[in-house]
């Protein structure tokens, strides 16, 4: 069986693993049937002690706020944990009485902790390295739980570790390849511009504005204070967007604020090509289109997609 088609399989036996998450498993033959590429044994679910527990240090989830903890641990104080924690057996060196170690549930796990639970729910999954990370990543991008830069840096993980192409993530963890190279171009920002990303200070899309930019910090910061709006923090970027004008002066390049069909288009059409696209459009109905690329190679794809008329209707 070649690599990619084991992939392939293994990315829809992913998803059937993050579907019966809420449901006990029987049997190991059900788990058969959906055809998982690697053998997967798997336990119903039982509760076990909280310390008996560890977090998997490949979380790519790095950071979890307080007060989101505090609200979880008020509902699981009061309601208890509604959904099983995802663990797999323990091990190596030093597990300190650790049994399990989680896959995916970590912030239910140290909620329950704030909240003083002696046990938790659990569905065990003897599974290797490369699927607990897959697993993981699925399910924190599922729940939007990660920030966009903790997401790149697990699709960063699995493409330095396992050889993914960017189409193969995107095939197993069921978002499309724009979204995933997209997600990857904050990895090219500078690591003080990928942590006003990770606190929120900067979103997702303002800072791709800045990838290529010269002086990103200094552009971050004016982009915060003055609450650009992403197309504007773009012309930013670009050079495009005016200075703030002397007392009296007119500006130079006023910024013209572009209608909601025009920018559902332009997104339509960045979603399509994972490039950033530019569409101008006058009141004389006459305009252009700038497309965005950093290398020959997205100039090549772009120029195969024109001259194959896939870019969609």
């Amino acid at each position: 069986m070649s690599d990619d088609t084991s992939k392939k399989r293994l990315g829809r036996g992913l998803a059937a693993l993050m579907g019966e998450l809420d449901q006990p498993i029987a049997s190991t033959k059900n788990v058969e049937e959906k055809q998982i590429e690697a053998p997967v044994i798997s336990q119903g679910e039982r509760s076990v002690p909280i310390e008996h527990i560890r977090a998997n240090p490949n979380n790519p989830r790095k950071f979890f706020a307080d007060s989101e903890l505090l609200d979880l641990s008020n509902s699981i104080r009061e309601h208890g944990i509604v959904q099983p924690i995802l663990v797999r057996p323990a091990k190596g060196e030093d597990l300190g009485g650790a049994q399990y170690e989680i896959i995916a549930g970590e912030r239910r796990w140290r909620a329950a902790q704030k909240a003083g639970l002696h046990d938790v729910p659990i569905i065990v999954r003897d599974v290797a390295d490369k699927q607990a990370l897959e697993l993981a990543i699925i399910e924190n991008v599922q729940r939007a739980d990660l920030n966009s830069v903790e997401e790149a840096l697990g699709y960063q993980q699995l493409i330095d570790e396992y050889d993914y192409s960017q189409n193969e993530l995107a095939q197993v963890i069921g978002k499309s390849r724009s979204h995933v190279a997209n997600t990857l171009r904050l990895l090219k920002l500078p690591k003080d511009i990928q942590e006003l990303v990770s606190d929120g200070s900067l979103s997702a899309g303002h800072a791709r504005t800045l990838v290529t930019a010269d002086n990103p910090q200094v552009l971050a910061k004016r982009i915060i204070k003055e609450g650009l709006s992403v197309r504007q923090a773009e012309m930013l970027a670009q050079g495009e967007l005016e200075t703030k004008s002397a007392p009296g002066k007119a500006s130079k390049n006023p910024v013209k604020e572009k209608s909601v069909d025009i920018l559902a288009l332009e997104q339509r059409l960045e979603d399509n090509l994972g490039l950033k696209i530019d569409l101008r459009h006058s009141e004389k109905e006459k305009g252009e289109l700038r497309i965005k690329y950093s290398n020959l190679d997205q100039l090549d794809e772009v120029c195969r997609r024109l001259q194959n008329g896939l870019l969609g209707s």
